[in-house]
């Protein structure tokens, strides 16, 4: 048993949307070509992990992600669904800017969508879930959530995401120096 659990965090491959840098939120795109092959590259980072479970978001992108890069035996957690966009769900930052200059979405909101404040509330039950279990966990899921997660696992605001990116198919990892939270390695 480990006794301070660490996490790997790892967003899914590409998609259209993705790509496009359009908001993908609850819509169930799947992995292009390239983010198919982005996933299958994640298994040799998993490889040393012994993990006590397996996180996933309950959409293709992210299941597909976990099969492709080795991770078979996993639970979907409904907590790790990407932030709901409201009416900015398929939109590009640009094209929200020109109806509402300057919109940044960590400060701002969607409208009709998810708040900030309910992104972190699901994460801080990922969190709390993780923090109470026996051994190293993976979590599967999008750049926006699993920011959010980084900075709550850290116990800061979670607005502080917004200085958070996360590349499709990347690789993170939360641990501890000591008795305090830490991110050891982001964005690889």
């Amino acid at each position: 048993m480990t006794a301070y659990p660490r996490v790997a965090l790892i967003r899914h491959g590409e998609t259209a949307w993705s790509r496009d840098r359009r908001h993908t939120g609850r819509t169930d795109i799947p992995l292009t070509p390239l983010g198919e092959e982005q996933a299958a590259a994640l298994a040799p980072r998993l490889a040393g992990w012994d993990l006590a479970e397996v996180l996933v978001s309950p959409l293709a992108r992210a299941t597909r992600t976990a099969q492709l890069a080795g991770l078979d035996a996993f639970g979907i957690e409904p907590d790790l669904v990407e932030w709901d966009y409201g009416e900015y769900e398929g939109r590009t930052t640009a094209a929200i800017r020109r109806d509402r200059p300057g919109w940044e979405l960590f400060g701002d909101g969607v409208p009709h969508g998810e708040t900030l404040h309910e992104v972190a509330t699901r994460v801080d039950r990922v969190i709390a879930r993780i923090r109470s279990g026996s051994g190293d966990v993976a979590c599967i899921a999008h750049a926006h959530l699993l920011r959010v997660l980084a900075v709550r696992w850290l116990g800061i605001d979670p607005v502080s995401a917004r200085f958070l990116v996360l590349g499709p198919a990347s690789f993170s990892v939360l641990g501890w120096e000591r008795d305090q939270a830490v991110i050891e390695q982001w964005n690889l």
